[in-house]
């Protein structure tokens, strides 16, 4: 994956083979404790949902590396002196992590998440088809629409992942999902709704 700073990506991956990665409510509650130690030190999150074969993020990277004293400060992990990590280390690691505990509970092995976790920068045109409208002249390309709008229409599609899925009837049902946040039916702390406010209507 390539970051760079400033920038919102969607950040997305699935169960290898498509099988399931959560299987207890703790589960869905550990991969998002594992988001605050892991991502939360480079990145704003923007919006997420945990699926229970997938997951989506949604971000806006700060900082593209940190060192592990800086890392490490906040919890008990052993002094690896002061290297740098990267954002991508970061979720490796932070997939890795999640991977070894679910192998441990339910006696398994092997990969649980597909090896290539994606990401698609959302304030680029670059990763972005165009937008293409009817005129006189025939069809137009005008990748400024798309490259706005983008942004909003990720932040609609995860959330309505678990609706589409056919596990709720409406987004807001879903408890892992910042869907809640966003409605005020739930004051979370993992994304930041000031900063979503700079590239969504909320």
């Amino acid at each position: 994956m390539k970051f760079e700073t400033g920038h919102l990506y969607h950040v997305y991956n699935q169960g290898n083979n498509h099988e399931k990665t959560f299987f207890t409510n703790a589960n869905y509650l550990f991969f998002l404790k594992k988001i605050r130690q892991y991502i939360i030190p480079f990145a704003d999150i923007i919006a997420y949902c945990l699926m229970p074969n997938h997951f989506h993020l949604m971000l806006k990277v700060n900082h593209l590396s940190h060192s592990t004293a800086y890392l490490n400060k906040n919890n008990k992990a052993r002094n690896t002196g002061n290297k740098q990590r990267n954002l991508n280390d970061s979720i490796g690691i932070m997939l890795r992590s999640y991977t070894n505990a679910i192998n441990k509970q339910e006696d398994r092995s092997g990969k649980l998440i597909r090896e290539r976790t994606k990401a698609i920068c959302l304030t680029t045109s670059e990763d972005i088809s165009p937008s293409y409208y009817n005129t006189l002249f025939g069809t137009v390309s005008y990748p400024e629409i798309q490259k706005k709008q983008y942004p909003q229409t990720c932040f609609k599609y995860i959330h309505n992942n678990p609706v589409k899925a056919g596990l709720v009837n409406k987004c807001t049902d879903w408890p892992y999902s910042s869907a809640k946040d966003y409605a005020g039916l739930r004051h979370g702390t993992l994304v930041n709704k000031e900063v979503a406010k700079q590239y969504l209507i909320i």
